[in-house]
């Protein structure tokens, strides 16, 4: 007689992570979750603030420089950690788990989950230019200070809609930023072409081009006050303040390191794409403002009633490229930018939802973040992190405070962009026999040029009187994060498990 088989169940293999990501995708998704809306509206307070053509374009060239510097030196860590986190994992490993605690939960509090609420929220304004009913004006809901408009709804639909999306897996979230991500660029590219073609306006170049270099500053709309002539020490104030607006539109570029352990061949494919991505964003960009200053004058007053009147300065409520657009088309140009603006701020968020809660996934893993979010779904990816992302966008989106909250915090992104960059320093000396893929372009001149202009922009903002307020509070919200490391910091639990 034989003896009785033991027949036992075969293991159900763990979720893992996918390396679907190659470097197109990598490519889109670093273009992707630049470009949002900060492009096409910025531009008219920039103009505000240093008042002429030349300084203008010196605004999106320093800023395009400082990104470019920060990129190509960002690299050497990311192909030295090509791990899920990305920033995180790259502060842990040059300063400890209190600084990158401390970077986690702002990015946490406000600045993914910020970026997130605001981009949703210019999503749905610019619906409105097709469809009326969604607008802030019209609420749904209000209880004493407390509204509810039809902006947030679908600002909270939106985010909730592309988190279901990327909860279903990368290649779902890759899918998307792809034809989105191509999409935007090309007509972004045409927006460039047409502009020059069909839009130039020789009384705005003349007033543009003849007074290159002469710096104003001139009041905000709504605000009583004179339009005074800057130089000096103010004129460099008010770059700095300009560029607040502009290194907002072009940041996100770091967003790709959070997925390390999703792309193919990281090592290479990481640095890649972050410089790629990085020089095409940044011409784009220079290149749409050229086009600005090409169709319409710089100058303008905010009681005009025509585009040209308004000029660039006073573009209804900002939307610089919606007026370029519509001086070169019609109002059928009015529409079509809604649509691009649509197209290119879902996508924008797109790649921000999906890269973010992987920081959250490392932190959890480390214990100093809630355990429940160290775990992935079938699909192999953060579910859990996804919606908590999720959740606090949204309620971001009802408190109604997401542009302050964007106003203040970018101080403290360019803050841990310096500390991550300081760190590359820290690694050569600590861990000389590291490694290391790539190696910082230009080290040590590069990354030390990044650290003194992206310093000299934090030092701005807490002395300049329109933004020290702002700035203190993005601070605020970092040292916040002191007492609740010590306090909570170890009870989230131990070290989870993937």
């Amino acid at each position: 007689m034989t003896e009785p088989q033991l027949v036992t169940e075969p293991q159900t293999a763990q979720p893992h992570f996918k390396r679907a990501i190659n470097l197109f995708d990598a490519i889109m998704l670093v273009t992707g979750s630049m470009i949002g809306s900060g492009i096409f509206i910025v531009s008219a307070d920039i103009a505000r603030q240093v008042g002429s053509a030349g300084w203008l374009l010196v605004v999106w060239l320093l800023t395009g420089f400082i990104t470019m510097a920060g990129a190509i030196s960002y690299g050497e860590l990311a192909s030295m950690f090509p791990k899920v986190g990305g920033q995180y994992v790259y502060l842990r490993e040059a300063f400890g788990r209190l600084t990158a605690f401390l970077y986690g939960w702002t990015l946490f509090l406000v600045i993914q989950t910020g970026v997130i609420a605001a981009v949703a929220v210019a999503f749905a304004k610019f619906t409105g230019v097709l469809v009326p009913y969604f607008s802030v004006k019209n609420v749904l809901f209000q209880a004493g200070s407390f509204e509810f408009s039809s902006v947030q709804l679908l600002a909270i639909i939106l985010i909730i809609a592309i988190t279901a999306l990327n909860a279903q897996g990368v290649r779902t979230g890759k899918l998307i930023q792809n034809v989105l991500g191509s999409t935007k660029l090309i007509a972004l590219g045409l927006l460039i072409l047409f502009g020059v073609a069909l839009g130039m306006n020789h009384e705005a170049i003349q007033a543009n081009f003849a007074d290159f270099w002469s710096a104003s500053r001139s009041p905000a709309p709504g605000v009583s006050a004179l339009t005074v002539p800057i130089s000096g020490s103010a004129l460099v104030i008010a770059i700095g303040m300009a560029m607040t607006g502009s290194l907002f539109s072009s940041d996100s570029w770091n967003n790709i390191g959070f997925a390390g352990e999703e792309i193919q061949n990281p090592e290479r494919t990481l640095v890649r794409s972050m410089a790629i991505g990085t020089a095409i964003v940044t011409a784009l960009y220079i290149l749409i403002n050229v086009v600005y200053l090409l169709v319409l004058p710089l100058h303008g007053s905010p009681e005009a009633t025509t585009l040209a009147g308004r000029g660039i300065q006073y573009a209804a409520d900002d939307r610089v490229a919606t007026a370029v657009a519509e001086s070169v088309l019609g109002k059928a140009g009015a529409y079509i930018m809604a649509v691009l603006i649509m197209l290119s701020t879902f996508g924008a968020n797109n790649g921000i939802i999906l890269s973010g809660s992987r920081a959250y996934f490392a932190m959890a893993k480390d214990g100093l973040f809630f355990p429940g979010l160290a775990r992935l779904n079938g699909a192999g990816v953060p579910g859990r992190a996804l919606w908590a992302q999720c959740l606090w966008a949204c309620l971001l989106c009802l408190s109604g405070s997401y542009g302050q909250l964007l106003n203040y915090v970018m101080f403290a992104v360019i803050l841990f962009y310096v500390v991550t960059i300081i760190g590359i320093f820290v690694l050569r000396r600590t861990r000389p026999d590291a490694p290391r893929p790539y190696r910082a372009w230009g080290y040590p001149v590069v990354p030390g040029l990044y650290i003194l202009l992206a310093s000299a922009f934090c030092i701005i903002l807490l002395i300049a009187p329109d933004t020290a307020e702002f700035s203190r509070r993005g601070l605020g919200l970092v040292a916040l994060g002191l007492p609740v490391y010590f306090l909570f910091g170890r009870g989230f639990g131990k070290r989870s498990e993937a």
